[in-house]
């Protein structure tokens, strides 16, 4: 690929994103949040003395990715100004207000004038890019001006460009890299013949670090615990797709089970909110628990973005959403810190964690209806089986957490 090409491509996807705005709430977001962007980010810094630390992050999974390098760095360098940027709309609006950081942005469109004007703009003494995103312009630019640009919980899968014949574009951003510090041993040994190995890092998957803080930090949900004192088993259902709960609503039609099921949707929105009502006619929305907490049902639904990771504590299974889209699952973790088993579909092959946890025992991954009553029945039946699987899925997590020091160590050393 030439500069040429990448151009054209970049302002073709601009072009498609405005054209998309029009009906596309998420588009309009993106070309809102972009709109005089520079003008905006020069008034931001206009008084500005201080040194810039820059951390980028694609979306809302990356930022909790790199959440714990954050804080950490506003601690230690309390001399220093963060900047906080995101590409996509469901990390900036979420984050937006972020304490921590003192500013937030969405990252410009990288074409040449954009990344010279924002660099130029920001000078960052530090610039940390989570797990991937690769601008062309915008690291060349910050190779320039010859201070450290890290990639943190990256991860380089075997079919990744970067190792195709044809992917010398790719392998040439990754250059502009200062160092890398990479998941898992098999990614260095991908990129150690693109740039010195000297310049990687196995330091692990900073998520691990993220979810045990949030577990030692947990922060009770009155409202949760009183609903599920009333109850013996209880399914946490979190970040869940229309796929999902059809499957979950199978089952509870079908089954003389107890549980009573607790659903997190990763869309919030009163359309999806409706659908699932239409799935569990009986269930109780929690907005409606609030305002009367003596309310009864065996599902709730959560109609509110925030609280799933604390969710999980209150569960005896975890249910993890999205493995029937082609994205795949999400966060495993967050429940897999408390000690819980962990339940998915079939969608999970490219999460290392995920993987792990269904070969060490505290997972399991399900295809069908029939499978699904299956191993629900299981744990059901089975409490000590149960108990078992989340003790090694909590045991997963706590075995694999230091990723934000070894990080957080090489930049005390570099950033004097």
């Amino acid at each position: 690929m030439s500069t040429f090409i990448y151009s054209l491509f970049l302002h073709s996807y601009r072009a498609f994103i405005v054209m998309a705005s029009l009906f596309n709430k998420k588009a309009r977001l993106w070309v809102a949040g972009r709109k005089d962007l520079t003008a905006r980010l020069r008034h931001a810094l206009r008084d500005n003395a201080a040194p810039v630390i820059w951390i980028h992050c694609a979306s809302l999974g990356e930022f909790e990715q790199g959440r714990t390098i954050l804080e950490s760095l506003k601690k230690q360098y309390p001399g220093h100004k963060i900047l906080l940027t995101f590409f996509s709309p469901s990390g900036y609006e979420i984050r937006k207000n972020y304490a921590h950081a003192d500013w937030v942005f969405y990252l410009p469109l990288d074409t040449r004038r954009n990344a010279r004007d924002f660099v130029n703009l920001v000078k960052p003494a530090l610039t940390i890019f989570v797990k991937y995103e690769y601008w062309y312009h915008l690291l060349h630019a910050l190779k320039d001006r010859g201070k450290p640009v890290l990639l943190i919980s990256a991860l380089f899968r075997e079919n990744a460009i970067f190792f195709k014949s044809y992917g010398g574009f790719h392998r040439g951003m990754l250059r502009c890299f200062t160092h890398i510090f990479v998941q898992d041993p098999e990614s260095k040994d991908r990129l150690s013949p693109i740039i010195p190995a000297t310049k990687i890092t196995v330091a692990g998957d900073t998520r691990f670090d993220r979810v045990a803080e949030i577990a030692s930090g947990f922060e009770p949900i009155p409202a949760i615990a009183a609903f599920v004192h009333q109850h013996p088993l209880v399914l946490v259902a979190g970040s869940t797709w229309p796929d999902d709960e059809k499957k979950l609503a199978t089952y509870l039609k079908s089954n003389n089970s107890k549980i009573t099921l607790i659903i997190a949707p990763h869309e919030v929105n009163g359309d999806h909110i409706k659908e699932i009502k239409s799935l569990f006619p009986a269930a109780l929305l929690f907005s409606r628990l609030k305002e009367a907490p003596g309310l009864r049902s065996n599902v709730l639904i959560i109609d509110n973005i925030g609280m799933l990771s604390r969710l999980y504590y209150y569960a005896d299974i975890a249910y993890i959403g999205g493995g029937f889209n082609k994205s795949g699952i999400h966060n495993t973790l967050e429940a897999a810190v408390f000690g819980k088993s962990v339940l998915f579909g079939p969608n999970y092959q490219k999460f290392a964690e995920a993987r792990t946890l269904i070969k060490n025992g505290g997972a399991f991954s399900y295809n069908t209806n029939y499978q699904l009553i299956k191993i629900l029945n299981k744990l059901e039946a089975n409490r000590d089986f149960r108990q078992e699987s989340g003790v090694k899925a909590g045991q997963f997590v706590s075995e694999n957490t230091g990723a934000t020091h070894i990080i957080l160590s090489y930049i005390c050393e570099n950033l004097r």
